[in-house]
């Protein structure tokens, strides 16, 4: 259709990278494009910590649950939703910030979110391929102990960055009449797309496995919902003063 959305469609996780660095020139741009994206009433409540250390990248590595593409990786970023500077903005202004709202907590989960995907579009524009990294937070406090975060700040997921050194296919998404509902939502036809979708799936992964990963997209979420999911996210987050009213 254009350029934009061909790119867009074409997005596929990438964990397998040449060894070709990727100049700190780029990197800066990329960040510089995640603070275009929208930001709820102009809150900008994203830091994004670039980890080069490889003391550091190992231990993220590890507590990511041996993703070892984290540490080898060219590029590994790690995005926080932080109301920390906004805490000594209010200083600045002998203002006492009322902390704690579980707005606050979307708002800047949000930002980082729509920071990160402005980042990850703009590093596949220039050829390189990236895959985000939610397994940081196996041990999001151990990740925040060895990054500094201070209270208010906690890291929502990393991103790994470099030139591709694979070539995926794209996963098929969900049929758009399950996502795309008009006037109301409506699932009359939902578990009659889910199995033409889980079919699609289970092709998908044979595929892409050489006939090892033999499953569909209901038996995955069925497989994955009936576990606990990080129980100690609550805890964590009230400690750091996210979630407490």
């Amino acid at each position: 259709m254009n350029p934009t959305i061909d790119l867009l469609n074409n997005h596929r996780s990438i964990r397998t990278f040449k060894e070709q660095a990727v100049s700190q020139e780029i990197i800066n741009t990329l960040v510089t494009s995640g603070q275009a994206a929208a930001t709820s009433s102009f809150i900008q409540a994203c830091t994004v910590i670039q980890v080069e250390n490889p003391q550091k990248r190992e231990k993220l590595a590890e507590y990511a649950g041996n993703q070892k593409y984290v540490q080898s990786a060219p590029v590994f970023l790690v995005f926080c939703a932080d109301m920390n500077r906004h805490e000594i903005a209010c200083n600045m202004h002998n203002e006492q910030m009322k902390s704690g709202f579980t707005e606050q907590f979307i708002t800047a989960t949000v930002d980082c979110a729509l920071f990160a995907q402005n980042v990850a579009i703009a590093a596949e524009s220039l050829d390189l391929g990236v895959v985000y990294i939610g397994g940081i937070r196996n041990k999001i406090s151990d990740v925040c102990d060895l990054l500094d975060l201070p209270k208010l700040v906690y890291p929502v997921f990393g991103m790994c960055i470099g030139y591709p050194d694979q070539e995926p296919e794209i996963k098929p998404r969900l049929p758009l009449p399950i996502v795309l509902k008009k006037d109301s939502y409506s699932n009359i036809q939902d578990s009659e797309l889910l199995a033409d979708y889980d079919k699609a799936i289970r092709d998908y992964y044979l595929s892409r496995s050489g006939g090892n990963k033999d499953m569909s997209w209901s038996e995955q979420i069925a497989g994955m919902l009936v576990k606990e999911a990080r129980p100690h996210m609550l805890d964590f987050l009230q400690e750091r003063g996210y979630l407490l009213k």
